[in-house]
């Protein structure tokens, strides 16, 4: 279903840019395999939402883009993670569970209309794999409290515009020591990344800077 949706977007996108004559100056990217998505969490508290659903699915490497379908099947999103950071203190907050994994991206739209996440109480939204395939949702313990800076952003994204966001998740030390980040789009398809167990990315100082604040 993705992959209709994905290729008539891009044709309706194409001929709207055509007639403004506006054109995208990055059409690039790169679609991930697709795994199941993970069921929304019932509650606050350490791998909450269960397992991972697709163990055996393919992930990219962080800084590699995905291209996803926006919320409510509208607009397409690149998605791009491109640097993580683990601290105890970020934001103003300290982590409820011991660390917490700050997840910087780039996001583009590449249509011709906004297009926004899907969330978590859509049944998309971002998850933590940790190493013993253990799912945690964005935002659980005091993770919803950190304060980002410049990468604070959501919502909506007009096309052929990007913004750079980021997404924080409260974990254990085990959960901590590198795992996967998986997002699941408008179609219900998701997208998966490697996460290194250390502070890795072109963003890692700047990140910690806006944290630090």
């Amino acid at each position: 279903m993705r992959k209709s949706l994905l290729a008539a977007a891009t044709v309706t996108a194409v001929a709207c840019l055509a007639l403004t004559a506006c054109q995208s100056d990055n059409d690039s990217g790169a679609k991930s395999p697709t795994s199941q998505a993970p069921t929304p969490p019932p509650a606050d508290a350490p791998g909450n939402a269960g397992t991972d659903p697709s163990p055996g699915a393919v992930a990219q490497a962080l800084g590699e883009p995905s291209r996803t379908v926006g919320a409510n099947s509208v607009g397409i999103l690149e998605i791009t993670p491109t640097t993580v950071v683990y601290l105890k203190d970020a934001g103003g907050q300290t982590s409820k569970y011991g660390t917490f994994a700050v997840v910087a991206m780039d996001e583009k739209s590449l249509s011709a209309n906004p297009a926004a996440e899907t969330t978590l109480a859509k049944g998309g939204g971002w998850y933590w794999i940790a190493p013993n395939g253990s799912l945690i949702a964005e935002s659980m313990g005091n993770a919803a409290r950190v304060a980002l800076g410049k990468y604070q952003h959501s919502g909506a994204i007009d096309p052929d515009t990007h913004q750079l966001r980021a997404k924080v998740f409260d974990l254990t030390p085990a959960q901590a020591r590198g795992g996967k980040l998986i997002y699941t789009d408008g179609t219900d398809s998701a997208d998966r990344w490697s996460v290194p167990a250390k502070d890795t990315g072109p963003q890692v100082a700047d990140v910690r800077a806006e944290l630090n604040h």
